[in-house]
């Protein structure tokens, strides 16, 4: 049967590390996945107010379809001068792309940010946002261990009209097969059932990682978006006020096609533990990545590889948003 990783993090796929920073005055922060090597990728966005950079390399009918770094930022734009302090950092130490001898390295350094514009934090800082200092901090603090709930790119997130977070899961298939989530959950939408108490998610939860509530009696799940008057009462009815950023990896040799498959499968795993996902407020995008540690079947019978590890992938996401919120609140 699969269980989790040695962790439950993202950090069971050999070679990722992630790093955070916060400024506790702002009530913002930054999270930084760095890779020990250029690893193969591709990104699905299905919200209607995505914010970000560089995604457009990782799709498939495109050249580059690799990272060396991945940037989950709050801040809303300002948010993306965390991925130029990775972006500089990383070349400086040589990693990137090498175009012509004597040339800086050009990293591949894609983000994406959230909206936390909106909460208590001091939000004056002119000329100077603190994003590129965090950047360079998160970037610096990159390990196998790192904090989830109101951790990094978490800090300031809401989950509906609560608290949100950042979360992580992990599944080990088997046979150096391991596939692993990193969430930041700022959904417009809910991510508990009506009681208030049990996570939509709970059906995948494992060894109580998200506390354990299981559903009691009878609730009426149909309405298409709960606490709609607070929500807009908190002016979360924005384009762009609100997503949730996911990184999902894998331990199999995939290519850039086959990083956007699981992209796209992945995505279900917002829909299994949000209500309502993917509206058009909210900038849900879903980053995927190979280290390729692991050769796949081949023939027909590489796609059902593909098809597993997408389902895995969902799974993961859906465990790790409401672990991450779990933990934000605790």
């Amino acid at each position: 049967m699969p269980h989790p990783g040695p962790r439950n993090l993202l950090t069971d796929i050999p070679g990722l590390l992630v790093g955070h920073a916060i400024d506790e005055r702002v009530d913002t922060g930054v999270t930084v996945i760095r890779t020990d090597r250029p690893c193969t990728a591709s990104v699905d966005i299905r919200g209607g107010g995505p914010g970000g950079r560089e995604s457009a390399a990782l799709e498939p009918e495109n050249m580059v379809g690799q990272l060396h770094a991945l940037v989950f930022s709050g801040g809303s734009v300002f948010g993306l001068g965390a991925a130029d302090a990775v972006t500089a950092a990383l070349s400086v130490q040589g990693i990137g792309l090498h175009l012509k001898a004597g040339a800086p390295a050009i990293p591949i350094v894609p983000a994406a940010v959230l909206h936390d514009l909106s909460n208590d934090g001091d939000k004056d800082w002119g000329l100077e946002p603190p994003y590129r200092r965090l950047g360079f901090e998160a970037l610096n603090n990159c390990a196998e261990d790192f904090d989830l709930g109101a951790a990094g790119a978490g800090r300031g997130a809401m989950a509906g009209v609560l608290q949100g977070g950042l979360g992580s899961a992990s599944l080990d298939l088997g046979d150096g097969l391991m596939v692993a989530a990193l969430v930041v959950a700022n959904p417009i939408g809910s991510v508990y059932m009506p009681d208030g108490e049990t996570f939509w998610a709970w059906p995948w939860e494992i060894a109580g990682e998200a506390g354990g509530a299981r559903p009691q009696g009878e609730q009426d799940c149909n309405d298409p978006m709960p606490e709609l008057s607070r929500l807009d009462s908190m002016g979360r009815l924005q384009a762009g006020a609100n997503t949730t950023l996911v990184v999902v990896a894998s331990t199999a040799q995939m290519s850039t096609a086959d990083c956007k498959r699981v992209a796209i499968m992945a995505q279900d795993g917002i829909a299994m533990a949000v209500r309502p996902a993917h509206l058009p407020f909210d900038g849900d995008t879903v980053f995927a990545l190979a280290s390729g540690e692991v050769e796949l079947s081949a023939g027909a019978r590489r796609q059902v590889d593909i098809g597993r590890i997408g389902s895995a992938a969902a799974t993961c996401v859906a465990r790790a948003i409401a672990r991450g919120v779990y933990q934000a609140r605790r």
